[in-house]
């Protein structure tokens, strides 16, 4: 198995203190938003196989049936499907959502078809892969996960006593549910962007004065004023996950992170439709055909415990499968799966994985066929696939 070095990703939104805590390592003052694992051609894991660092997506790409194993190969072609990241939101991500797997081909060939550049600021699809992602909280984390129901989202509208939100909450109590929320959120995004800004900012003095449920809008609000994604963001279920506790974030639902630290997890895409909360390009036509305009709880996933001291968090999809290992010193040694290929992630104490002592933050990469034995004392999360 190879050590990890990973790079850190200084987004605008990330905590400034929250991964070097984890690492044990010295503030910067500069935002540290995200630690990629795996093999993204954006910011692969680098390893040390006696040669000089190389990155892992090299290495991969020279021998993939020997890194990934046959089957991952056959049914994902020559690459690892998934990137694993610790992310740290010091402040709100955008208000977002994913397209499916046949929406994010149609999308990425209708671009290409155009010659739209890749790296162009208003193009929206990066590839043809769909990009499903699981968050596990390792503190208190604070999101927006799915739409209310449109009776829930109105009583929250309309406590503002906010004249210009008086047409929305009409809609979400007299329209079918899911036509009142497509009709709603188009409204917003597509309002004149004065009145909006006068909107959301009347919204948020509201927020602040009403505090409770309405209080994590006014923060919102704090980080992008006047912006229609605060208005947007009303729309949705607020969850708080305590440690342990994940989302699994579908096709098409809108979603954003507000605060807090955990490991995710997702499949390798950039693909990312902007609903609000963003300087960003917001696609509007492009966006209403990508969200599933339904009602749904959060769905917060707690792990299930098998035999072998494996917690997993049950997805329905393929491109990967997280898990995590809590093991006390006196544990038995786990031994672990080894037809595919692994990352695996300490967050807590001083495990072992094979020969390899790991400290909080440090993460190893296992290539399919190769035997991983875990012992204690420590928290490791493992991510794989299914293949």
């Amino acid at each position: 198995m190879d050590r990890l070095d990973n790079t850190v990703r200084p987004y605008a939104w990330g905590s400034t203190t929250a991964i070097p805590a984890l690492l044990s390592t010295a503030p910067t003052g500069e935002p540290q938003a995200e630690m990629w694992m795996g093999a993204h051609p954006g910011a692969p894991s680098r390893v040390d196989r006696g040669q000089g660092a190389q990155p892992l997506s090299e290495l991969i790409a020279a021998d993939p049936e020997a890194e990934l194993g046959a089957p991952a190969v056959a049914k994902f072609g020559p690459r690892l499907p998934f990137l694993l990241k610790i992310l740290a939101a010091g402040a709100p991500l955008s208000l977002q959502v994913h397209p499916d797997l046949a929406q994010a081909k149609e999308g990425y060939e209708a671009e290409e078809r155009a010659g739209v550049p890749i790296d162009a600021p208003h193009r929206n699809y990066k590839d043809a892969n769909h990009k499903p992602e699981l968050i596990c909280a390792l503190t208190p984390f604070d999101g927006l996960c799915g739409f209310r129901a449109p009776s829930e989202a109105a009583d929250l509208l309309a406590a503002l006593g906010v004249d210009s939100l008086k047409p929305y909450v009409d809609i979400l109590r007299a329209r079918p549910e899911e036509a009142a929320l497509r009709e709603v959120l188009t409204a917003v995004l597509t309002a004149d962007p004065a009145q909006m800004r006068t909107t959301v900012t009347e919204s948020a003095a509201a927020a602040e004065r009403l505090g409770g449920a309405h209080a994590p809008y006014a923060q919102i609000a704090q980080h992008y004023p006047g912006d229609p994604g605060v208005i947007a963001a009303m729309l949705l279920n607020h969850v708080q996950l305590q440690p342990g506790e994940a989302l699994f974030l579908g096709a098409g639902v809108p979603h954003a992170y507000l605060s807090g630290m955990g490991v995710e997890i997702m499949a390798n895409s950039d693909n990312v439709l902007r609903c609000g909360l963003t300087p960003k390009h917001v696609d509007v036509p492009e966006l209403l055909k990508i969200v599933r305009f339904e009602p749904t709880g959060p769905g917060v996933l707690r792990p299930e415990a098998s035999e072998s001291g494996e917690e997993l968090y049950e997805t329905p999809i393929d491109e990967f499968r997280l898990s995590r290992y809590a093991l006390p010193a006196d544990a038995t040694p786990v031994d672990l799966p080894a037809t595919t290929p692994q990352i695996l992630l300490c967050t807590a104490g001083t495990p072992t994985a094979g020969e390899l002592q790991l400290t909080p933050g440090q993460s190893v990469f296992v290539p399919a066929g190769e035997k991983a034995t875990l012992t204690g004392p420590g928290t490791v999360f493992r991510a794989t696939v299914v293949a």
